[in-house]
């Protein structure tokens, strides 16, 4: 099931490697949704807001355990490439070594910072014990998350986009079973929810890793491999980390934003709460090209053919428009139907409904920029420009900021959903930019040395 991704046509190519990825995020989202759903209907309007409250939150540490795993599976990528069997070996085992090192860390920072957070993000009262208790029992598993998406990123790092999908669905099915189990039969409120959310992640993480031990002999290691190598480790860390902390630096912006949003009570959090799962759940086409691009771009750099790495970008961003169109169409014309999922029949979607139509609408306009983002970023970062990419995240921050303060300032909804828009418009410019500078001279590079040798 392992893909060469350095010869064959790209735009076939990366279609075939996106749709199992796209199946596997879709699933991912809706098990989120499937969250908020069961909330929304079982328990009530204000625990629903409660869950939306803490999702940038929990963005940011998703985005920090994505950026690290994906950053260590970039050299994975890479000596894949350039058939380094070796090499592969030492990167999953100092991924995994320093995967737990960084685990223990990051829960440790989130649960103690938690409670000062929320209060910093305006969290209303009403909804503040909810909030908290949720987001808590998501950051005790962070482990889960930390593994799941290493070992998923592995296996992508060696072209093999199917294994991963078969374990999401698992996961998504599981994951509504539980929330069923917990918030319906038992009456665990929220903290079932987020119960449910750890403990699939959990299992498909146990799951990944044996099937990876006994299917994948290209991602397992000798019992010799298992120990830090010096020059292996350095170069994961000067790519996992900066792609951390673009995600860090993202995230914080989307705080910023979710305290301006908060400002305006737990209707408008409930609205743009549901619109929000609905544009996640239609912008995994355009994440998941990014994540096909890092596993494409990293074996052909490895291989160093810059050139397909050229074709396959214009491939991907083909792809970003035909889809930003579909989605932004399909969102559109069932909004308010997907709306109603969320909410128990005494909750008034006329109340909801509107916040919910400016969060979608706004956003959607504005898909082709973030697909830009995804491929670019996700581009140089299989390529090793991490630190470069980091600007991007950077230019995300301002513009939310920006945005954000400025809507407080007027007290305005729609500027404050404009945040985000904003800041993919930024990003997504600026990415396009770093990609024909970087990769333009790298390509001159290669070939000089190939005109002169």
């Amino acid at each position: 099931m392992e893909t060469n991704m350095t010869t064959g046509r790209p735009m076939g190519l990366i279609f075939r490697f996106t749709v199992p990825l796209f199946l596997g995020n879709a699933f991912q989202q809706i098990y989120n949704m499937a969250d908020s759903m069961i909330v929304g209907k079982f328990v009530s309007a204000n625990a629903l807001a409660a869950v939306g409250s803490t999702g940038t939150i929990m963005f940011l540490v998703l985005g920090i355990a994505i950026g690290l795993t994906t950053g260590f599976s970039v050299m994975t990528s890479q000596y894949y490439g350039a058939g380094n069997s070796q090499g592969v070996h030492y990167s999953v085992t100092n991924g995994i070594l320093m995967s737990i090192v960084f685990t223990l860390f990051l829960t440790a920072v989130s649960l103690f910072s938690m409670p000062g957070l929320l209060r910093l993000m305006n969290t209303p009262e009403d909804i503040f014990d909810d909030a908290l208790r949720y987001i808590s029992i998501i950051c005790a598993g962070t482990v889960a998350i930390m593994f799941y998406n290493l070992f998923a990123a592995y296996l992508r790092a060696i072209g093999n986009s199917k294994t991963p999908l078969f374990f999401l669905v698992f996961s998504a099915i599981l994951n509504i079973l539980l929330d069923l189990l917990f918030i319906v039969s038992f009456h665990m409120g929220v903290a079932g929810a987020a119960l449910a959310t750890v403990a699939a992640q959990g299992l498909s993480a146990v799951l990944c890793a044996i099937y990876i031990y006994r299917h994948v002999d290209a991602l397992r290691p000798d019992k010799t491999d298992w120990h830090f190598v010096g020059t292996c480790a350095a170069k994961q860390l000067s790519i996992g980390i900066p792609m951390a902390l673009e995600t860090g630096i993202t995230a914080s912006g989307t705080l910023i934003m979710q305290a301006a949003l908060n400002i305006y009570g737990t209707l408008s959090i409930a609205g743009s709460t549901a619109a929000y799962k609905v544009i996640n759940f239609l912008s995994q086409g355009l994440y998941s090209l990014g994540q096909t691009m890092a596993s494409y771009a990293g074996q052909n750099f490895g291989s160093g053919k810059i050139e397909r790495i050229w074709s396959g970008t214009k491939a991907a961003m083909v792809l970003v428009i035909i889809y930003s169109l579909s989605a932004a169409g399909l969102g559109v014309v069932f909004l308010p139907h997907l709306i109603s999922l969320f909410f128990s029949g005494d909750v008034s979607l006329a109340e909801v409904l509107p916040w919910a139509k400016i969060a979608h609408h706004e956003c959607a306009l504005f898909y082709p920029f973030l697909g830009a983002i995804f491929v670019y970023r996700n581009t140089l970062q299989g390529c090793g420009f991490s630190v470069q990419a980091m600007a991007m995240g950077v230019f995300e921050l301002g513009a939310r900021i920006c945005m954000a303060l400025l809507s407080m300032h007027i007290h305005s909804y729609p500027l404050a959903i404009g945040a985000d828009p904003s800041a993919w418009l930024a990003a997504g410019t600026l990415g396009y930019i770093l990609y024909r500078y970087l990769l333009g001279n790298k390509h001159k590079s290669v070939v000089q040395g190939d005109g002169e040798g």
